[in-house]
């Protein structure tokens, strides 16, 4: 059984058990979050209409943080000595998804 979750603007397939890195989200490690499931598939019987999907729900734990990849940036304008240096690290909420119910 699995399940497609939208989060963070993006969407995830997951299955019970599975840890993925999502966009951060509001909560302590150890805390539960419930994400809205786009599609459910159970074998050859998929859940995809808005009647079927209010009954579903996936679960997860946070499990904690982590930093994605160091993005560098450099902006200039030549002749006239302007320059800009500047980095990013996006940061991650960790998540192990604990149950799909499909209600």
């Amino acid at each position: 059984m699995y399940a497609v979750i939208a989060t963070g603007g993006k969407q995830e397939k997951v299955t019970s058990g599975q840890t993925l890195r999502v966009e951060l989200l509001d909560g302590a490690a150890g805390s539960e979050v419930s994400f809205r499931p786009v599609l459910v598939v159970d074998g050859a019987t998929v859940l995809s209409t808005p009647n079927e999907l209010s009954k579903a729900s996936v679960k997860g734990t946070i499990v904690g943080e982590d930093l994605g990849d160091k993005i560098d940036g450099f902006t200039y304008k030549r002749r006239t000595n302007q320059r800009r240096r500047y980095g990013h690290r996006q940061r991650y909420s960790v998540v192990k998804i604990t149950s799909i119910a499909k209600g």
